[in-house]
């Protein structure tokens, strides 16, 4: 399908959106997302903090599509027979994609390349073509960094608070609040000033 005819079908609600996950990083992504949303405003307002798109590969590396394709069932689109699966199109954030392998580098490199007049060839034989490995890719929407660890704290007291029974969560409620960290003064108001004489104290403007 044309990228037109997808944007045609989105606009009139034809086409669902794509509900990508929110985690802080590509693994959480896939086995323990905070929650799912098509845009980043979503995402952002369903867990509380800034938000980033981000596409990055997770898991091993497989040799074939095949192998890569048995590893994630369910996950990804599979024409095999015998094993056809299609993905909703709400959960199409995953995509199998074939890269080439690391090789190691041709002794000697970083230095300029000599004539070897050898065998009926000027230069060095080329390198063999790299292997190709498969690989999944996870798009999803990252938390930025400043907010990640505020939201791990608050999904571990959700935890535990889940896990007490009556009694004990009965005792800790009924513990005193103490701040997390020292309160912060106040800001000055937009029609409010320090006098010279008595800085300590604000006085209205108007």
């Amino acid at each position: 399908m044309s990228l037109p005819c997808r944007a045609v079908l989105r606009q009139y609600g034809l086409m669902s959106a794509v509900h990508y996950p929110i985690a802080p990083n590509a693994e959480a992504a896939m086995s323990a997302p905070l929650g799912r949303a098509a845009r980043q405003s979503e995402a952002g307002l369903a867990v509380g903090a800034d938000v980033a798109f981000a596409t990055e590969a997770v898991g091993p590396a497989f040799p074939s599509r095949e192998a890569a394709l048995d590893a994630y069932a369910g996950r990804v689109d599979d024409e095999r027979a015998g094993a056809a699966t299609t993905v909703l199109p709400e959960d199409r954030f995953c995509e199998l994609r074939e890269l080439a392998a690391a090789r190691p580098p041709r002794p000697g490199t970083g230095k300029p390349m000599k004539p070897v007049y050898r065998g009926g060839r000027r230069w060095p034989a080329p390198l063999p073509t790299p292997r190709t490995i498969w690989r999944l890719s996870v798009s999803y929407w990252r938390i930025q960094p400043a907010h990640v660890e505020p939201l791990v704290e608050a999904a571990g007291a959700a935890a535990a608070a889940a896990s007490m029974d009556a009694q004990a969560l009965r005792a800790r409620l009924s513990q005193p609040l103490r701040p997390v960290k020292p309160q912060q003064p106040l800001d000055i108001g937009l029609f409010e000033v320090r006098p010279p004489e008595a800085p300590h104290i604000l006085m209205p403007d108007e």
